[in-house]
């Protein structure tokens, strides 16, 4: 059914009462935030988009499709109460079959200022499912089945993931209860280090896949779970390559070589690829931007996936745009200057921001893929610039269920 989503009315938590069952926030209306961007298309083009989006399964490899407050300085206040609101109504016309929701757990402050403790990790996902359960338009997916019977039948396949295992501390068994619970990927840490291994944001990037993480990664193996090294550094990436035995993927990021903002080697990026697992491109609140695109759009996202493209070829590449609904660089704003007491050591390099040219004036979001609503341009920009069904069909999702046929 492609586009013709089941959607009834539900909105988050409707079985609740606002202001007596949980702390009233005024949230973001979904749509139309900032003035919407789609690729523009002709009328025979705007045909074939609407029959590829129809035909194929879609799948967006990294989104947190959640509501977040109008005004950002309240989103950490928000987080604390460990309740996030589902954008049911955005979805139902994004287009998306499926969706990989992260779930945003380094902000689950619940018991902590830190994120990632397992109780409040645990609490999110059981707040989630319970508030899913309550409606039949978005069903939690499990395995392969549930994502074609989401095309089929007019509905959205969730997949919760978390970004870090870090939550599991050094309990293997941990993952066996993620699993259970619903989680189908897991990344090995977040930008901090952990006990599996090195984050990409350490001053040191020469930490590799642990001991434990090495047992992390074949019990993730043995249970049928994505293995997302989204945000290790590039040698931990690596070691999580070689020792995997089934494909492992990062959920959104770009090419070190090429790209700015969330990024990894070309080396990690073969290397994931040769082992049958891919990349699937992020972007986040300001995009990747590149040399000829300074400004994250769906201009630069897409230069970016060419690039992939060339560099490990169509059948290894997926889209993980890494949007929301809300103002996402206003989030991070709250959210990095909560980080009290870290002391920055004097070795640190610090990515500094492209310098833009004279004239050019950054809009404050990603013109284009600025919520999981505009992850459709993808298929449109192809479109656009003739790439056939087959190609783009790959892109938006074959390639994605083909790696989850192998893993889960």
């Amino acid at each position: 059914m492609g586009r013709d989503k089941k959607y009834v009315g539900y909105k988050a938590f409707k079985y609740l009462r606002p202001g007596f069952d949980y702390k009233e926030f005024k949230l973001v209306p979904g749509l139309n935030r900032v003035k919407p961007f789609f690729v523009p298309l002709t009328k025979s083009e705007e045909e074939r988009f609407e029959s590829i989006i129809e035909k194929n399964v879609v799948i967006d490899l990294h989104e947190h499709p959640v509501l977040w407050p109008e005004d950002m300085s309240q989103a950490m206040d928000m987080k604390r109460m460990g309740r996030d609101f589902l954008a049911y109504e955005a979805l139902s016309i994004s287009g998306i079959d499926c969706i990989f929701d992260h779930l945003m757990d380094g902000m689950t402050y619940i018991t902590s200022f830190n994120g990632w403790k397992w109780n409040d990790v645990i609490h999110d996902i059981g707040i989630r499912l319970s508030d899913i359960h309550h409606q039949k338009m978005v069903i939690p997916c499990h395995n392969i089945d549930d994502i074609k019977k989401a095309h089929r039948d007019g509905k959205i396949a969730l997949v919760l993931c978390l970004e870090s295992a870090t939550p599991i501390e050094n309990e293997l068994d941990r993952i066996d209860v993620l699993y259970g619970l619903g989680i189908r990927s897991l990344g090995i840490c977040y930008s901090e280090s952990n006990m599996l291994g090195g984050g990409m944001g350490e001053t040191n990037k020469t930490t590799g896949l642990s001991d434990f993480g090495y047992d992390a990664v074949k019990r993730m193996n043995k249970l049928g779970m994505l293995v997302d090294v989204g945000h290790t550094n590039d040698r931990t990436a690596l070691e999580t390559a070689e020792a995997s035995d089934k494909p492992i993927y990062n959920s959104h990021s770009g090419p070190a070589n090429f790209a700015r903002g969330h990024i990894m080697s070309d080396e990690a990026i073969i290397a994931m690829a040769e082992k049958g697992g891919l990349i699937g491109v992020g972007g986040a609140g300001r995009g990747l931007s590149t040399k000829n695109n300074p400004i994250g759009s769906i201009e630069s996202y897409m230069e970016v996936v060419e690039y992939c493209i060339k560099l490990v070829g169509i059948d290894h590449v997926g889209c993980g745009p890494d949007t929301l609904y809300g103002d996402h660089q206003g989030l991070y704003k709250y959210w990095f200057s909560r980080q009290l007491g870290h002391n920055v050591r004097p070795e640190r390099k610090t990515q500094q921001r492209q310098q833009l040219p004279p004239g050019i004036v950054d809009p404050g979001y990603v013109e284009g893929l600025e919520n999981p609503n505009e992850f459709i341009n993808v298929a449109r920009w192809m479109v656009k610039h003739g790439y056939s069904d087959q190609e783009i069909s790959k892109i938006i999702g074959l390639n994605a269920l083909k790696l989850l046929e192998k893993v889960w």
